[in-house]
This record gives C-alpha cells, sequence and structure tokens, in this order.
C-alpha cells in the first residue's frame, strides 16, 4: 500500500482509539502489570511472482497495528507473517530453487524486521523424504519457522512424527548448538489462524492477522490477591482477563476496520518469558514449588478463567509451560520436581503440550518419535492443540547442564533428565 492511502486510514485508527481509551474500566489500569502483546501476526497466500509487494504491504498494516497497541499502553514484542504451508507455493523449483526462495523472504523479515513461518509440512507430504529432507536443510540455513503436523482430525499420524523427529535430529547436529529446533514443532490438532510460533498456520485467502499476549506476571498478580483460594483465583483472573481482553479486542476490530485485514481473534494463552514467568505465577497460587500437589488445578483454574474470556479467540487459548524460555520452570527442571509425563498431564486440562522441552543430545530418534507420539495420542484423543517442541543438547549427557546461547544474560539454562 502506498503512505499515500494509509494515512486517512491511520488518523481514523488514530481517532478511534483514542475514543475506546477514554472508556476502559478502571480495573484494566489498577494492577502493576499489563499484558504485553508478544506477537501481532499476518497471515499471506504467497504469490511466489508477487511476493515483495505482498510482504510490504503486509509489514506495513503490522506497523500501523503495533502503533495502535503501543498508544493503547500495551508493549509491542514482535510483528510476524505466517504463510501458507511451504509446499504450496514453491511450485515446481527444485530444492536448490526453493531454499534460495525461502532464503530471498528470510531477507526481507531481517530487512523488515519481522519473524517468518513457513507453514507447516501436511500429512500427505510427511512420506515424501525429499521434502522432509528440504524442510531439515531450510531450518538450519534459516532463521524461519515451521512445524509438521503429527495429528489431525484423521487421526494420530505416524509417517509425520517420524518425520518430526528425523527434523529435530538433524537440526540438533546443523546449526549453532542445536538452537534451530527452538524454530521447529510437531503440532497436533492445532487449529489455524494461531499467532503463536511455530506452530501458526493457515492454507486460506490470507489478508487476516490474529494477536497473541504475553501475560506470566500479570497472571502472577492477580494471584497474589487470591491468597491460595483456587475459586477466588479464577474469578479473579477471569475478571482481569476479560477487561483487558476487551480493550485488545477493541483495538484490533478499529484496525479490521481500518485497514481491511480481517481480525482472527486473541490467542488468551498467557505467554511466559524471561522476566513474566507462568511457573511464578502457578507458585504464587499454590504456595508451593511448580510440580507439587496443586499444579494440576492452577494450570485448570487458568485455562478456564481464559475461555470464559467473551472475546474472539484464537490459537491454543491454554497454558504455554515452554522450561527453556521460563527461568522458574527451568529451575524446577533442574530440581526434579515435574517430568515429562508431569506436563502431559497438565496438557489433559490446558497447556500446549511439550513446549522447548531440554533433551540429552544421546536420545535416539526412536525415543523422539515415542515422546511426540505420546502427546500427538493425548491431543487426538482429547481434541486440543498441543506441539512438541524438544531441544536435543548436543553432546550433552543427563546430568549436565544445558548451554544454549541466543545472546541473552538471564536466558535459563537447566539440567538435563535422563529420558525414561
Amino acid at each position: 500500500m502506498r503512505k499515500s492511502n494509509l494515512l486517512p486510514r491511520f488518523c481514523w485508527l488514530t481517532a478511534c482509539l483514542a475514543l475506546r481509551l477514554a472508556v476502559i474500566p478502571a480495573f484494566a489500569s489498577e494492577l502493576h502489570h499489563k499484558p504485553k502483546i508478544r506477537t501481532i501476526t499476518a497471515f499471506v497466500r504467497i504469490d511466489s511472482t508477487h511476493y515483495e509487494k505482498q510482504i510490504a504491504e503486509t509489514v506495513s498494516m503490522l506497523h500501523q497495528a503495533g502503533t495502535a497497541f503501543e498508544k493503547g499502553g500495551y508493549e509491542l514484542e514482535t510483528i510476524r507473517i505466517t504463510t501458507q504451508p511451504f509446499s504450496k507455493y514453491l511450485g515446481g523449483r527444485s530444492p536448490t530453487e526453493a531454499l534460495a526462495f525461502i532464503e530471498r523472504l528470510e531477507d526481507l523479515s531481517k530487512k523488515d524486521s519481522f519473524m517468518l513461518n513457513i507453514g507447516p509440512l501436511a500429512p500427505a507430504d510427511s512420506g515424501d523424504a525429499a521434502k522432509v529432507k528440504l524442510l531439515g536443510e531450510v531450518l538450519a540455513r534459516t532463521r524461519v519457522h515451521a512445524s509438521v503436523v503429527v495429528a489431525d482430525d484423521n487421526g494420530v499420524q505416524w509417517d509425520s512424527i517420524r518425520a518430526a523427529a528425523q527434523v529435530m535430529k538433524y537440526l540438533e547436529n546443523h546449526g549453532p548448538n542445536g538452537t534451530k529446533n527452538f524454530d521447529f514443532a510437531g503440532a497436533a490438532m492445532v487449529p489455524p489462524n494461531g499467532p503463536f510460533f511455530p506452530s501458526s498456520n493457515h492454507d486460506g485467502p490470507g489478508h487476516q492477522f490474529s494477536i497473541g499476549w504475553e501475560a506470566g506476571a500479570f497472571v502472577q498478580e492477580v494471584f497474589a490477591s487470591a491468597h491460595g483460594d483456587m475459586q477466588l483465583a479464577k474469578e479473579l483472573l477471569s475478571k482481569a482477563f476479560e477487561q483487558q481482553a476487551q480493550v485488545v479486542d477493541g483495538i484490533a476490530s478499529d484496525i479490521e476496520k481500518h485497514t481491511g485485514w480481517r481480525y482472527m481473534g486473541l490467542d488468551t494463552t498467557p505467554a511466559p518469558n524471561a522476566d513474566s514467568s507462568i511457573g511464578a505465577a502457578i507458585e504464587e497460587l499454590t504456595g508451593a514449588k511448580f510440580g507439587s500437589s496443586g499444579t494440576l488445578s492452577a494450570a485448570a483454574v487458568i485455562t478456564a478463567a481464559e475461555r470464559s474470556i467473551s472475546v474472539k479467540r484464537s490459537g491454543y487459548s491454554g497454558l504455554m509451560l515452554p522450561i527453556l524460555e521460563d527461568p522458574v520452570l527451568a529451575e524446577r527442571w533442574s530440581e526434579g520436581t515435574f517430568d515429562l509425563d508431569s506436563l502431559l498431564a497438565y496438557s489433559a486440562v490446558c497447556g500446549t503440550g511439550l513446549d522447548a522441552v531440554p533433551l540429552p543430545g544421546d536420545v535416539s530418534q526412536q525415543q523422539m518419535e515415542r515422546i511426540i507420539g505420546d502427546m500427538a495420542s493425548l491431543a487426538f484423543k482429547w481434541h486440543k492443540p498441543l506441539t512438541a517442541r524438544l531441544i536435543p543438547a548436543p553432546g550433552k549427557k543427563a546430568g549436565e547442564k544445558t548451554d544454549f546461547d541466543f545472546g541473552i544474560s538471564n536466558f535459563p539454562n537447566t539440567i538435563l533428565k535422563a529420558v525414561p
């Protein structure tokens, strides 16, 4: 879009936002922490002959949306773009040509500072050795994100599970210290148009967007007022989430109205981060270490509060427990207060499955297949979105500490546990 076309729309958007902020309920400003906006994710159906223009228009919309949320008092962390499944826009390109094309897309993501997801490898393609190999090479050589669909409405997809484990083992040994596996997951029953990577996906017309927030610290502060009362915690969190979601939904609806991009909803999952721990929030409620009795109940409280929200929702709307992205979870993993089976149990009432789980580097592909298979079986049984983002640590054994390094001083490394 040309700037001359965007300016009137942006002015309208700013005016509408100012009016909406004037009527925000008082409760929304009472808490010290406001949820951050982790991501505004746009969904684009890539046309390989016009992709540069498509990306430019999308980035322009995302910047408008980001400005609107910042004017609303929300801190924006990232903007992201998810394409249709990558095999659908590569055409008849050879693997070399396909890799070169995706690298050009990555160059645009670096230039315009957005994160890029090239969509999932579908079950129909998971038995194609060439496509599985290409996916591994793409992820190893770029910073794009992707997934493999390991369960869908047709059941658990065992060929896909093998493909996902194969890619994970390949990425363990290709790229800097195994960190490429942070950009990849096996995805089960994950609906389209969710904002969170790496399982974000769509296969529609595009020209859509959704919102994901970061709310670990927000949940912790709400729980502090509950003083360990589970019922009160649910009531307080439901109210707090509803107030904030109404504001987010209003801003997003104004963006939709004045940009022409369709709003697909808010993923109410309270994504954590190094300074916004969901593990700390759960411990605030239970009064005990994460993994102790009461942890599952706290997880259920959070999920119930999220799903009581009246606004349009998208994605997981569950609970993320990413061990290697949450300092409290990383510490408790080191202490052994919970394990893989615990995470699967929590996923039965909430959750996104096995997220950023560290594994010893000598874990076999077959062991990883069984871990992914357990997650996929649970997801299909309860028809709920779960993922497996498994991070083998190259050269590390059980009992040793991970040393993943993203240039972040407080990145939460942890002690590796033996795979059962």
